[in-house]
């Protein structure tokens, strides 16, 4: 039986990349005392105020359910719900000073981490690993789209 090709020397990091970053979310929602959808609702906050079918969307879970997550946040005062500033039947919702604490005491060690690492590239370097992630995440929304999209052999977005 023919032993396959090696895997090419980033593949192995990038799968313990990948799993130590699922690790991670596990690990951060479970000591947060959170849902993985309650930390990821949080973190999609975070980035910008979002709409209730919104969030759902990105979450990838029902309205109904969304709703639930939102309700638990809300409870714990991680975010809160507004009236749409030029729409006042629809709802924004809004992360808080306290799911910022939440997220900022939890990610801080790890974002130091990062910056440490960073520093120690130069800015070419940096910019070859910045190319290299982006097409790697290319290739793994191949699976997200059902492999409609097909990432371009031999190239990377940059």
């Amino acid at each position: 039986m023919a032993k396959p090709p090696p895997s090419p020397a980033p593949v192995p990091a990038l799968r313990d990349l990948i799993s130590t970053g699922s690790q991670v979310r596990h690990h951060l929602a479970r000591t947060a005392g959170l849902t993985e959808s309650e930390l990821r609702a949080l973190d999609l906050l975070s980035t910008q105020t979002r709409g209730p079918a919104e969030l759902a969307r990105l979450l990838e879970v029902s309205t109904p359910a969304s709703t639930g997550i939102v309700d638990r946040l809300v409870t714990r005062g991680h975010a809160e719900r507004r009236p749409h500033a030029g729409d006042r039947r629809r709802i924004e919702l809004h992360l808080t000073e306290s799911g910022r604490t939440e997220l900022r005491s939890r990610l801080t060690p790890m974002i130091a981490a990062l910056r440490d690492l960073d520093a120690r590239f130069s800015e070419d370097e940096l910019a070859v690993v910045e190319r290299y992630l982006r097409g790697a995440t290319e290739a793994l929304r191949v699976v997200l789209s059902d492999g409609a999209e097909k990432p371009r052999a031999g190239s990377a977005p940059g």
